[in-house]
């Protein structure tokens, strides 16, 4: 018997088994002792930025987030810029700027970040940033500004779901406020907490209301001149965290909230569910005796309906609170390996063929809809899973470790795009060496569903 993962869930399953696998997020440090997210840390390797100031006289366009949201002009990523399988080692400003002229050579105008202040990724980012714009007055590039939130007691034995860790999300906020007045050039969203109330991120969820208070408080900065009046405030959460799905989560903090931010940044990831809900994804009778590729087309095209039944359902409860509340994609995406749920002893998803799939529907669906879409994500992350090479969490990135453009990208190598540009030295290149016919090897059979063949 079926459920499905993203409504109703078990506690104990999701403990033990999910948190490796689910939520592309950051995931817990484990050089951080349980229970103890906000005490202090060891100095990472790479120091934290300096900071440039504007020079004298310089001004960059203005554009707002009211502007930047919702304009196929501005496409999106999710973006972590770690290479190694450590948080700890974190990546200089020089690293970032490799990073940033690759995603620009894409059009990519527009980056999602998850933590502000227990690493100094998201400062050397915004460093970067504004160190390329000096240096090339044709560079753009935006951010949505992640501010970690956590439960009391997250992580450890006891999490309490009812109460936060104070001077945890205190300091991811003080830090989320400093780094936009700082850089208002390229701030041009908070995002308060990241699939913070979806019930299973069991190690660390927080009620809507604990949400709510943060976002309150960055309201009133903006109302009193502490923050850009034009920047966006909101929450990135699993789309039954707004209201999709189960009416667990239907509550009068939730209402309020929707109120509240600027915007909705709802979460979809089908893929996930290629295991979880798999009754979407095994093929169907009629579609038994198809080639690879065609059952791979039909699949990839439920998991994008999927997904655009899930804005459909999340749209209906936040438009019923606020009707004309703008509602995008805060992250979706497709890994290309796994050796767990979605790989070849699992729902066969997981592979670049299938991923090419879903990132060129979803990229077609969100601009044809007016709607922001953070794909998840830009570069491969081997901290995500360190301890498992071949999990999937380590394989959502366009790029590998090694710089080599997925399937995906293909077409953007052919045309030079990339051409001069290198990440850690390696120049950007194709996987498996440009062989298409080893991508089409590489592709896993969709699986029928019972009775289907």
């Amino acid at each position: 018997m079926k459920f499905n993962f993203t409504q109703s869930f078990c506690l104990i399953f999701t403990v033990v088994v999910c948190l490796p696998y689910c939520g592309c997020g950051p995931q817990p440090d484990t050089s951080v002792a349980p229970g103890e997210p906000g005490r202090a840390r060891q100095q990472p390797e790479t120091p934290a930025t300096t900071y440039t100031p504007l020079p004298e006289g310089v001004e960059f366009p203005e554009v707002t987030a009211e502007q930047i949201f919702g304009s196929a002009d501005y496409p999106a990523f999710s973006f972590g810029g770690f290479r190694e399988k450590t948080r700890d080692i974190v990546p200089s400003v020089e690293q970032l700027k490799e990073d940033l002229q690759i995603l620009a050579a894409m059009d990519i105008k527009l980056l999602r970040t998850y933590n502000t202040q227990e690493f100094p990724h998201a400062s050397n980012l915004l460093e970067a940033i504004r160190q390329l714009r000096l240096e090339d007055s044709e560079f753009e590039m935006y951010v949505m500004l992640g501010a970690w939130i956590s439960c009391e007691g997250a992580f450890g034995a006891a999490p309490n779901h009812d109460a936060e860790d104070i001077p945890h999300n205190r300091a991811e906020i003080d830090a989320a406020v400093e780094l936009a007045n700082k850089y208002p050039e390229s701030v041009k969203a908070i995002a308060v907490g990241n699939e913070a109330m979806v019930h299973w991120a069991a190690a660390y969820f927080v009620k809507p209301g604990i949400i709510l208070a943060w976002v309150e408080h960055l309201q009133t900065l903006k109302e009193s001149g502490d923050l850009p009046e034009d920047l966006w405030i909101t929450s990135s959460d699993n789309f039954a965290s707004w209201g999709g799905g189960s009416t667990d989560y239907h509550n009068e903090d939730l209402d309020r909230l929707i109120n509240a931010v600027d915007f909705v940044s709802m979460h979809t990831y089908p893929f996930h569910d290629s295991h979880y809900n798999s009754d979407y994804w095994l093929a169907p009778a009629e579609e038994a005796e198809m080639s690879a590729e065609k059952k791979a087309a039909a699949a990839v095209q439920r998991a994008v309906d999927y997904a655009k039944d899930q804005y459909r359902t999340t749209s209906e409860y936040v438009r019923a609170v606020a009707p004309e509340k703008p509602i995008h994609i805060g992250e979706t995406g497709w890994a290309t390996a796994s050796n767990g749920f979605y790989g070849p002893e699992g729902s066969h998803a997981a592979d670049e063929y299938k991923m090419k799939l879903f990132y060129d529907a979803m990229r077609s669906w969100t601009a044809e809809a007016g709607l922001s879409c953070f794909y998840f994500e830009a570069f491969d992350e081997p901290w995500k899973d360190a301890n498992n090479p071949g999990g999937s969490e380590n394989h959502f990135g366009m790029f590998n470790i090694a710089n080599e453009a997925k399937y995906a990208l293909w077409g953007l190598v052919d045309e030079g795009v990339f051409e001069g540009l290198t990440r850690g030295g390696n120049p950007v290149t194709k996987t498996y060496d440009g062989d298409e016919s080893a991508i089409i090897e590489g592709l896993l059979l969709v699986p029928d569903a019972e009775g289907g063949g």
